[in-house]
């Protein structure tokens, strides 16, 4: 794959998962009633909605940014993090698989944004 491709796949990549974090971040930070619902259901903390938003907002801008690749490394672990949490929290209050795989799918598309971006940086160096 050419460079050119590379960089277009890992922005498109990242761009997806970007605006669907910033919308998630949104819905926390705004207290979104599905989320209320979600986190009760869940077995955590109301707050923890507002925590959990600004998380992934942070997290979205230090993967939007390329300056500070150990930021936008830490920011890609705390998306694998959030999402095996989320996966694993569904499977212990007894979801379904059609609700756990949600949050899974999810991971596979962060590792999957994240391979773009250190398979373009590689292609750069």
């Amino acid at each position: 794959m050419s460079i050119k491709a590379l960089k277009i796949t890992y922005w498109i990549l990242t761009s997806i998962f970007v605006l669907a974090m910033l919308a998630d971040a949104y819905g926390g930070l705004s207290q979104q009633e599905a989320g209320k619902e979600a986190l009760k259901h869940l077995g955590y903390p109301a707050y923890a909605l507002v925590i959990f938003g600004t998380a992934k907002l942070l997290g979205a801008l230090a993967i939007l940014q390329t300056r500070y690749k150990t930021l936008k490394e830490w920011a890609y672990s705390g998306f694998v993090i959030n999402c095996t949490g989320a996966a694993m929290s569904h499977v212990f209050v007894g979801d379904s698989a059609g609700i756990v795989i949600a949050p899974l799918i999810l991971l596979a598309f962060t590792l999957l944004t994240y391979y773009f971006w250190k398979r373009y940086q590689s292609a750069t160096a």
